[in-house]
């Protein structure tokens, strides 16, 4: 009985001493939950600090609106460019766990840092930094470098972490076992509804104290929320599975790059793996991150690297990299390759998805905003989104996907790539919803409006249908870009996968400020202010929607194209069920 209980997991990953994880001792849900609650916790520490950063500009250190809108823009993008740093050194040298927890006691020491400087020199007088009493902006420069090295030094926490905490959360179910591996699918799903859920105070209870002027109280809850996420964290050390890292991936890259252009005048490409070089590593999986990857047609050039020519058995240059490749490697740097395009076409989605903190807020802004005394503010319609995302994880993991699985007898349900397809079809519907109450809201507005307040007679619940088609479209998104990116990207480089997650929504930051702006150049003319000129009364907001309607419906158009030629990794050993589950026919499947 006892041996029974100690199964050995079948993906690689080992316990904290090295050795084989034991499947009934380690991982599993108990690590699951604990990552969950982790999550939750930093989550809310996070967007403590940066939901309402530019009214703290504001009002505490006296910046104009484009002043402040610009360094919290700069601040977001500084957030994903440390995901790319934290996802390297976790892939390269430090590993998923020692990686979650250097950068979380760094988010914590920031999140510390920035309460101290708010509390002891920022918030003075004493009671200032409300929406009627500015604190003014007579810092000192010492002050000042105080307060950005803090807030710089939360970004580099939590962009660090934020890219390993998913795919350490996936390390710990075995996807060779079938329970493990459904329970390993359903955690991606609980995973953002976390991250929700952690938003959701921090954007109403935190929000509302910090919009009264209680900035410290505010930070202190968020550092103590990141403390405390942290040290739940390290409860769970003794039941993690972890992966050891496999060195620079930069490297294995170039290595394959310059092995196949220095054999450029082969002749003869093998079209298949018999005559490439493989190394003599176990095909078991026993060895962590030797997991070998099944050959694929396509990027043939690059099978060059794994030629072993007359030359190189002559002068011994098998065992040096940067001559001869292994399939694995090649198939790794193809696996790469493959994943861009998909990445790519995730942009204009992120692109939408913005629209929810920026225009959305707008238009709520010049809509009816009261019911009988009581104030909605238009920012806090974004709960709508976040109650939307927790129902639709909900009907999808427990009534869509088995009734599709029923459906088309195969217990994986929806593929990742068809739910991101779904995902991108919900955020046309959304866009086309926005632009349809925008003609409404147009249609009873107060044409002469100089500060553009309550300037509609509809009612700003008429964007309720907006956000939830936005919390719709990100389960069907994120959750399925989660799961697509961690499955399909080498064992060397999970948590990069992750981080491509990340980027993708910074990048979608980007690509709207500069689609706005170029509508507004195009828009504008001597008698006409544009499209969302600052009052949106004489503007067409209306259009710029559905503007974002067309591109994402081009976006699903080429997305198609992608999925349809993608194709899945797989590796050797891998169970007979996932190898026919993910056959050519199927990758060419797409029900979008």
């Amino acid at each position: 009985m006892k041996k029974e209980q100690e199964v050995c997991t079948r993906d690689g990953s080992v316990d904290r001493h090295g050795d084989p994880a034991i499947r009934g001792k380690t991982g599993a849900w108990f690590a699951g939950v604990l990552i969950l609650v982790n999550q939750g916790l930093a989550t809310l520490a996070f967007f403590g600090v940066g939901v309402n950063l530019v009214l703290f500009l504001t009002r505490v250190l006296g910046q104009d609106n484009a002043d402040a809108a610009n360094n919290v823009s700069k601040w977001t993008g500084t957030v994903y460019i440390f995901s790319l740093l934290g996802a390297f050194l976790s892939d390269s040298y430090w590993g998923r766990y020692k990686t979650c927890v250097i950068f979380q006691a760094i988010f914590v020491a920031g999140l510390v840092l920035l309460s101290l400087s708010s509390y002891l020199f920022l918030l003075k007088p004493r009671g200032c930094g409300d929406e009627h009493s500015p604190c003014g902006s007579t810092h000192s420069t010492y002050q000042n470098v105080f307060f950005y090295f803090s807030i710089y030094l939360v970004a580099l926490g939590n962009g660090g972490y934020q890219p390993n905490i998913a795919t350490f959360g996936a390390d710990q179910f075995d996807e060779e076992d079938p329970e493990e591996g459904h329970y390993k699918i359903a955690f991606f799903s609980y995973f953002y509804l976390a991250l929700n859920l952690g938003s959701l105070f921090s954007n109403t209870i935190l929000g509302y104290f910090e919009d009264q002027g209680m900035w410290a109280l505010g930070f202190w809850t968020s550092a103590g929320s990141a403390l405390m996420a942290l040290i739940l964290f390290l409860i769970g050390t003794p039941r993690y599975r972890h992966f050891t890292p496999r060195g620079n991936p930069l490297s294995r890259c170039c290595q394959v790059i310059v092995a196949a252009t220095r054999k450029w005048k082969v002749q003869r490409v093998p079209d298949q793996d018999d005559d490439l070089f493989q190394s003599d590593g176990p095909k078991d999986c026993s060895r962590n991150g030797d997991r070998k990857i099944r050959y694929t047609q396509g990027f043939r050039f690059l099978d060059r690297a794994a030629i072993i020519t007359s030359k190189d058995c002559t002068e011994n240059r098998i065992h040096n990299p940067w001559r001869v490749c292994t399939t694995t490697q090649v198939e790794e740097f193809k696996c790469i390759l493959r994943l861009l395009p998909i990445w790519m076409c995730t942009i204009l989605y992120s692109v939408v998805f913005t629209q929810m903190a920026s225009l959305f807020v707008e238009q709520g802004a010049v809509m009816k905003t009261t019911i009988s005394k009581f104030h909605v503010p238009p920012a806090s319609m974004s709960s709508f989104d976040i109650l939307s995302v927790a129902a639709f994880i909900f009907i999808y993991r427990r009534v869509l996907d088995p009734l599709v699985a029923r459906i088309r007898k195969d217990p994986k349900g929806l593929t990742e790539l068809q739910r991101m397809g779904i995902g991108l079809v919900i955020a046309i519907i959304a866009m086309v919803s926005a632009g349809i109450v925008e003609l409404f809201r147009l249609k009873y507005a107060t044409k002469e409006c100089p500060s553009c307040e309550s300037a509609s007679s509809l009612s700003i619940f008429w964007q309720i249908p907006q956000y939830v088609l936005i919390g719709a479209s990100e389960v069907f998104m994120y959750v399925g870009q989660l799961e697509f990116f961690n499955g399909q990207a080498p064992d060397g480089l999970k948590s990069f996968g992750s981080a491509l997650c990340m980027t993708s929504i910074s990048l979608g930051n980007y690509v709207s400020s500069l689609l706005v702006t170029v509508v507004m150049k195009i828009s504008t003319r001597d008698e006409m202010p544009g499209w969302i000129p600052g009052n949106l009364n004489k503007g067409h907001l209306d259009r710029f929607y559905f503007l974002l309607a067309f591109l994402t419906a081009a976006d699903l158009a080429v997305y198609i194209i992608c999925a349809k030629w993608y194709k899945y990794i797989r590796f050797e050993g891998q169970q007979q069920q996932e190898a026919d589950s993910k056959s050519s026919d199927e990758e060419a499947d797409l029900a979008v």
